[in-house]
């Protein structure tokens, strides 16, 4: 709908529809065709990113539209992204396949064309499945507002159920991905009682990182709807490093991992279930991403049929 109003509108191209088509222009950069250069090409610009901004925006959110995005090449400093056009590049998903895997659970085909891993955080929800694997990753939200800008951890940003560390006319704008270290691995895991489209009983996201003797140099383990909010398990993080990961330390980790949980019974799954489900995931996840970080190239899960 956007590409063909976008379409009659460059064909009038007169003082009154410019600024609606920049507008529209920006609003299909935000959604599903970040990729289609068919479109603002043509009329001088390189990405919808470049476009200015409405004269009577405001700063600082003006810039949002000039915000890096992860289409650009990833650099030493990691990747700089925004959630609705991330997973179409293959670096990140090299670097980080547990980030897109989580982000690949996030809604239906039809609202993944318009969701943003933003939207997903700041919806509020402690389930949210690509904010384990966000937090896993070490990933931080770049926030704008009124008063400026100003970067928060990604384990920071939920603070309870519908709450946000956010203040008055903030918003996330982008998040930032660290590079990927070597040696390092990831991967998220998550229960349900359907095969897709459904809510996380229990979610779980793991970043590591092993030397070349195989020892773990640095681990992080999240947790999602185990808590009134996505937890970043350091407990489970510290059983890691050192280690071998060999089976006593993926169970101690496990164990930490069913301890941090304070769930909620609901019609999902008890509290004694989702304890227990938590140090499984975990387990499970801690191997998938040392797969992984040792080379082992293992398909995306949760990959959508297109």
């Amino acid at each position: 709908y956007l590409r063909d109003m976008a379409l009659t509108l460059a064909k009038a191209r007169t003082g009154e529809v410019d600024e609606a088509f920049h507008f529209i222009l920006r609003c299909m950069a935000n959604v599903a065709w970040i990729h289609d250069q068919d479109i603002y090409e043509p009329y001088g610009y390189e990405n919808p990113f470049d476009l200015p901004a409405p004269a009577d925006m405001e700063a600082p959110t003006a810039p949002l539209w000039n915000w890096p995005v992860v289409n650009q090449p990833p650099t030493d400093a990691g990747f700089g992204m925004i959630g609705a056009v991330f997973k179409e590049h293959s670096a990140l998903r090299a670097a980080w396949p547990g980030l897109v895997e989580g982000a690949n659970l996030i809604g239906s085909t039809q609202v993944q064309g318009r969701a943003t891993l933003g939207g997903n955080l700041c919806n509020g929800s402690p389930a949210a499945d690509s904010v384990p694997a966000l937090i896993a990753a070490g990933a931080k939200a770049q926030i704008v507002g009124p008063n400026g800008r100003r970067e928060l951890p990604v384990e920071d940003v939920m603070v309870g159920v519908r709450k946000l560390a956010l203040t008055k006319g903030e918003i996330i704008a982008s998040f930032t991905v660290p590079a990927r270290p070597n040696g390092g691995g990831d991967a998220y895991l998550r229960f349900i009682p359907r095969t897709e489209m459904d809510i996380a009983v229990v979610g779980c996201g793991v970043s590591l990182v092993v030397d070349q003797s195989g020892t773990c140099t640095a681990a992080r383990l999240a947790l999602g709807a185990v808590a009134e909010r996505p937890l970043l398990v350091a407990e489970a993080g510290k059983a890691l490093v050192g280690t071998k990961l060999d089976a006593k330390a993926l169970e101690a980790a496990a164990a930490a991992a069913s301890s941090a949980c304070r769930p909620i019974d609901d019609k999902r799954g008890t509290k004694a279930f989702r304890i227990k489900v938590a140090g499984v995931l975990a387990r499970r996840t801690i191997e998938m991403a040392l797969a992984r970080a040792q080379g082992l190239d293992l398909h995306l899960r949760h990959a959508r049929r297109r």
